[in-house]
């Protein structure tokens, strides 16, 4: 394998499964990228550090088998991304042994989850959690059972540790969001097209964010963000493939992680007007209800 063959590690996220990336491996093979698929939807019970060992451990493998020792490049879903970034972040933040040269995480909830924190509010988790049985979380789930979703409270030791690692500077950073700028309820249908986020003043919803993660959890200074659909109408036609659950198989979507992945060094920040103005207000700290 040469480097102009540079492989691409898919890493998916929560309750997922490597699936997901299907249509994004097709047309990674038509470009002639190969990618390694990181399956951990088997593992259960294991904290976001054995699953970041996992991958760590995944990542030698592939390298062994191939013979491939240059750069790779990332791609996450979800809480996937939390993964990849307390490898590369925590785990080997000053020894550099992996050679990343691009990280592009879809829906990542960088600063914790807010559905996770949502989980275990006492007032809104039984209903929130009703709504997204057999959605979004099994039937019957109980969050006090999940170490991941517990490690991605905002207020947990794991997210203190990435926000204490933080960002290397030999790694591209993006990040696609997606947000319901059309207000249209069939986005996520279970929160009537809105995300769950938590203020200074309590829980609201919002439209800056994909159903699942708000503009808000994402965001940190530095990454560069992608908001789509770079075209309002995208959600006229298809509103529910721009939700969290279908970010991976979304056809922009995987034309911007393409992009991405030819040119790191392109600026990113294309996107639906309104949805780049729902993101701005996210940045200042502000909120769209």
């Amino acid at each position: 394998m040469s480097a102009d063959s540079r492989p691409v590690v898919l890493v998916h996220g929560w309750k997922s499964h490597p699936g997901i990336w299907d249509r994004l491996v097709e047309a990674l093979d038509g470009e002639a990228i190969p990618s390694w698929t990181f399956d951990h939807s088997r593992v259960r019970g294991a904290s976001v550090e054995s699953l970041a060992i996992l991958l760590q451990e995944f990542i030698r493998d592939q390298r062994t088998e191939t013979g491939y020792c240059g750069p790779v490049d990332m791609v996450c879903h979800s809480m996937g991304t939390g993964i990849a970034r307390y490898l590369v972040e925590v785990l080997d933040k000053n020894a550099r042994r992996e050679n990343v040269r691009l990280l592009v995480g879809l829906g990542p909830p960088n600063n914790g989850s807010s559905l996770a924190e949502l989980f275990f509010d006492p007032t809104h988790s039984p209903r929130i959690l009703k709504s997204l049985g057999g959605i979004f979380v099994p039937r019957r789930f109980n969050p006090g059972d999940d170490i991941i979703v517990q490690e991605f409270r905002p207020g947990s030791n794991t997210m203190a540790s990435l926000r204490a690692a933080g960002t290397r500077d030999d790694i591209r950073y993006r990040f696609i969001l997606t947000g319901n700028c059309n207000a249209d309820p069939e986005f996520f249908p279970p929160f009537h097209g809105k995300t769950w986020v938590k203020t200074g003043t309590g829980w609201v919803t919002t439209y800056a964010g994909d159903g699942i993660v708000p503009h808000a959890d994402s965001w940190f200074p530095g990454p560069g963000y992608d908001i789509l659909p770079h075209d309002p109408a995208s959600l006229i036609h298809s509103p529910n493939l721009y939700c969290h659950l279908h970010l991976p198989k979304n056809p922009e979507v995987i034309k911007r992680i393409l992009d991405h992945l030819s040119n790191p060094e392109a600026s990113p920040g294309n996107g639906c007007p309104d949805c780049l103005a729902m993101y701005r207000q996210t940045e200042r700290g502000e909120r769209t209800v």
